[in-house]
């Protein structure tokens, strides 16, 4: 059942209203008269010429929508200078309503441009159909004389626009909840290496459990592609390093690891190179971000460590591809285990505990219950020490002497870090990031 409706009068010429008013009545009236209960909320999508007063065109449509007091509190005009901005106040308000089927009301020629400004805008979480606009045959100057077919491709150079519009606006966007906050460790020498770990703060995601910094967009979750670009380039801005030049781990929770520069696996948890001025990246969400760096052989790496990747030995399959790959010494590699959840917060099945508890028992507590505790940091770091990383060339906060500013629980600090385990499915994303300086 169709939850919001939108209609597009965005196109329409300013000096027409008489005849927008009209198509308005007769689209608010078929609305009215749909069986749908509750009632859809209605968004009409309006241009607001450069210079023009926003109350004064608003007040040329408010005719069209007085007849239909059954709407009125589910009513809204949304005025914008492009229809990104347009777009992106209707998305604020559908998520804070969490409405995800939509009916989108428009100009038949407008159905391919529109689509292209859905597709950048919105996930596989929203469900759209389209209905055409019922323009009146005195009406024809409000449409093209060619209007698109229905599977007619919209031109690249219109879609590389659209791409652009967007872009801009989102750029145009202040940053939300704080300053953009990055972690860098001491352990890893800043004259070789550009590292650090991002936050949740300074991004532009509105959504609560994806405010504001959120660096991954999936079908599951409300945040698309272009607001995660836009803030990785925020974050790269910050850090100092080039998002064109970015790559990030193909989570599987396993093992497997890519070598930059060779052929991609389809799928992977840990990431190498030694080539300089190019990004390479983890994410973490309870999952511990882990950051490699041999400043002897000058080769660096990052490896997305979950408990299932922690039992299958990520790290140590990251580190032994360093060695292999750029004839690492083990002894070198200095490794840093990111913001993950600790084990004050993170409980697994009895039967999964136990292979944690086969590491060391010291990596589970209240062993006997049904769902221990389990710590995925010290597992990690007992397995790294077991394949001849020295000690003292891990920085994992939780069990060292330092003075903790690397590896918090994610779970324990919900104003700086995303969590999976606190926040649901719909949980933001952090990453680890580490590059060779030019």
């Amino acid at each position: 059942m169709v939850e919001a409706v939108v209609i597009d009068v965005f196109s329409l010429a300013a000096n027409l209203q008489s005849n927008i008013r009209g198509l308005l009545r007769n689209t608010l009236e078929a609305i009215e008269k749909s069986p749908s209960i509750p009632a859809p909320f209605v968004y009409v999508m309006c241009c607001q010429r450069e210079g023009s007063q926003r109350n004064g065109e608003q007040e040329s449509l408010l005719p069209a929508l007085r007849d239909f007091p059954s709407l009125k509190k589910r009513l809204e005009l949304v005025h914008a200078l492009t229809a990104a901005a347009a777009w992106y106040a209707i998305k604020q308000s559908l998520d804070e309503k969490d409405l995800s089927i939509i009916k989108v009301v428009l100009p038949t020629s407008r159905k391919g441009l529109m689509k292209v400004y859905i597709d950048l805008l919105f996930t596989a979480v929203y469900q759209f159909e389209f209905e055409d606009l019922q323009v009146a045959s005195d009406c024809e100057n409000l449409q093209r004389t060619e209007p698109e077919g229905e599977g007619q491709v919209l031109a690249t150079q219109d879609v590389v626009l659209i791409q652009r519009e967007i872009q801009r606006y989102l750029e145009s966007m202040p940053s939300l909840k704080g300053e953009l906050t990055i972690l860098r460790s001491s352990l890893i020498p800043d004259d070789i290496f550009l590292h650090g770990f991002t936050t949740r703060t300074g991004g532009i995601s509105y959504i609560p459990t994806l405010s504001s910094c959120n660096l991954f967009s999936s079908s599951k979750r409300r945040d698309p592609q272009v607001v995660v670009q836009e803030n990785l380039r925020r974050v790269a801005k910050a850090a100092g390093f080039n998002p064109e030049t970015f790559h990030r781990v193909k989570v599987d929770h396993a093992n497997a690891v890519c070598i930059l520069g060779k052929t991609e696996p389809d799928s992977y948890d840990g990431i190498v190179t030694n080539q300089k001025g190019v990004t390479i990246a983890a994410p973490g969400a309870d999952c511990i971000p882990v950051l490699f760096a041999d400043p002897v052989r000058k080769a660096c790496g990052a490896a997305h460590s979950g408990w299932k990747g922690t039992l299958l030995g990520v790290a140590m399959a990251t580190v032994n591809a360093m060695v292999a790959e750029y004839g690492c010494n083990v002894k070198d590699i200095l490794v840093v285990l990111g913001p993950s959840v600790g084990p004050c917060c993170y409980k697994l099945p009895h039967e999964s505990a136990k292979e944690f508890h086969r590491i060391d028992p010291k990596c589970v507590r209240l062993f006997d219950s049904a769902s221990p505790s389990v710590d995925i940091r010290r597992a990690t770091r007992i397995l790294l020490e077991s394949g001849g990383i020295l000690p003292e060339n891990i920085q994992d906060d939780s069990v060292t002497d330092q003075n903790q500013n690397i590896t918090f629980c994610t779970a324990c600090h919900p104003d700086q870090f995303y969590s999976h385990v606190r926040d649901g499915t719909n949980f933001g994303t952090q990453i680890g990031f580490i590059s060779i300086k030019d």
